[in-house]
């Protein structure tokens, strides 16, 4: 009876029916399907920003290839500070029409943003691009050639250069992206002047071609909600009053409205804009840098904003053409650190201090240079390395010219043409033929005489010719400089 008491002792327990997961208890289950479901979104997630992320032309950016002043990287001189807490990042604005974002385009938007690390506050200063400047090893030029001579990482040290900066990244965006994103975000509202209007209007046309969109001209200027390719042809215009110190003013404009727009707009809108302006950007920084600054977005507030240089001239200079003259680099970097870092009294580096000695010998060597030099220089010359540059004065260069009617019975009044495509007339009292000149390319004459007839005509250079007929049967002939040359009966 004992024995099988024991027996009955030893036998083993029967296995439970199912696998480990149906023995887990409830709130077990529960936990674990809570994490697999963390665990596929996360990985979702990152698969869907590496995707997004793969549209953006990246750049990586080696630090060998930078310059930075020596004062500024070694933090010898107390006064130079660009403060731990700042990040200091280049913004250019390209037009790009085959999608290349590199070196071959010219800048007509360079923009040094701040952001202060601490208080999320960013400030832009707009450099004019037409600024002389040291592109690189004693190139002085209008500083938006760098990034046409050598990409970002020559517009980089430009900046880094010129400016004392420690500018390590940048990011490119062509005028087609900024087209595209403020038509997602619904457009934006801008003041905008009868003057504005009249040349946006002429040039949006051709914003709007390039962008793939329709043009929508407006009436007048106001209070308006201007779309993509309105905002982008008002950013970009400088044939208002001031020239590109407004323009420049209207692209932080541009830039601030959009920033408006985005902090509050829903994660589809920031999904559109993702997938149609990423592939018109070019950057140096990693995704993992993008993600970090983006989790921090709605903290960020957009500080004041200015243009550099501060104090400047302008002037039309040969071998220069139309350029921003720093009126003292040094005077001018003190004051941009002043504004960017709060620092009071900063003392520019000693490459800023011999910039700045170069381009006063520069100036003043183009300003005493020979009449004739300047003369024979021909900004079409500047143009013939750049691709044609949009939204220019053309006022400047429209020509108007009108002539001087002949004081004698046998000689042909002159003209003269002052711009491309000018004319002249002129009219002689009997039988006076006209002439007329150009001081630029294209300029034209005619003449019509006083009881004969007769006519002119200017070639490009300023050459002219005159012919008349009456009752001396007077001729003229016009001479290289366009004055009204001897007659003969």
């Amino acid at each position: 009876m004992a024995k099988n008491v024991r027996r009955r002792g030893r036998r083993r327990r029967g296995r439970k029916k199912g696998n480990w997961f149906t023995r887990l208890k409830t709130w077990q289950k529960v936990l674990l399907c809570f994490a697999c479901v963390l665990i596929c979104a996360v990985i979702s997630a990152c698969l869907y920003v590496m995707a997004k992320w793969d549209k953006i032309d990246t750049q990586e950016i080696n630090a060998e290839d930078l310059i930075i002043n020596q004062e500024v990287q070694a933090q010898k001189n107390e006064d130079i500070d660009l403060g731990e807490g700042y990040t200091n990042v280049a913004l250019f604005g390209v037009d790009s029409r085959d999608g290349n974002l590199g070196k071959g385009n010219r800048t007509d938007c360079i923009i040094v943003a701040s952001l202060n690390n601490e208080t999320k506050e960013i400030k832009m200063v707009s450099v004019y691009r037409d600024t002389l400047l040291d592109l690189s090893e004693g190139t002085y030029q209008k500083c938006n050639a760098a990034y046409s001579y050598g990409g970002p990482v020559a517009a980089i040290n430009m900046l880094n250069m010129n400016l004392d900066l420690d500018i390590e990244d940048y990011v490119t965006v062509d005028f087609g992206a900024i087209s595209d994103a403020i038509d997602l975000l619904g457009g934006i509202e801008v003041d905008v002047t009868d003057e504005e209007v009249r040349y946006l209007n002429q040039y949006l046309q051709e914003t709007a071609d390039s962008a793939g969109k329709e043009a929508h001209f407006l009436d007048a200027g106001g209070h308006l909600l201007l779309d993509g390719a309105q905002a982008t042809t008002y950013a970009r215009i400088r044939s208002t009053a001031g020239g590109d110190f407004t323009r420049t003013e209207r692209q932080r404009l541009v830039v601030e409205k959009m920033f408006e727009k985005a902090r509050t707009a829903d994660l589809g809108t920031i999904n559109s804009i993702i997938d149609a302006v990423f592939p018109q950007v070019s950057t140096s920084f990693t995704l993992q840098e993008v993600l970090m600054y983006a989790s921090a977005y709605s903290q960020y507030t957009l500080g004041e904003n200015m243009g550099f240089p501060v104090d400047k001239t302008t002037d039309t200079l040969s071998g220069l053409g139309s350029i921003v003259i720093p009126q003292d680099l040094t005077s001018n970097v003190a004051k941009l650190h002043e504004f960017l870092f709060g620092t009071v009294g900063y003392t520019p580096s000693s490459t800023v201090q011999t910039i700045n000695g170069n381009i006063i010998s520069k100036v003043e060597a183009a300003r005493s240079a020979p009449q004739s030099d300047v003369e024979e220089y021909d900004e079409e010359e500047e143009e013939e390395v750049y691709e044609e540059e949009y939204y220019e004065d053309t006022d400047d260069d429209s020509g108007s010219s009108t002539g001087s009617s002949g004081s004698d019975s046998s000689s042909g009044g002159s003209g003269t043409d002052s711009g491309s495509g000018g004319s002249g007339s002129g009219s002689g009292e009997e039988s006076g033929g006209g002439s007329g000149t150009g001081s630029d390319s294209g300029g034209s004459g005619s003449g019509s005489g006083g009881e004969s007839g007769g006519s002119g005509s200017g070639e490009s250079g300023g050459e002219s010719s005159g012919g008349g007929s009456g009752e001396s049967g007077g001729s003229g002939e016009g001479t290289d400089d366009g004055a009204g040359g001897e007659t003969t009966a």
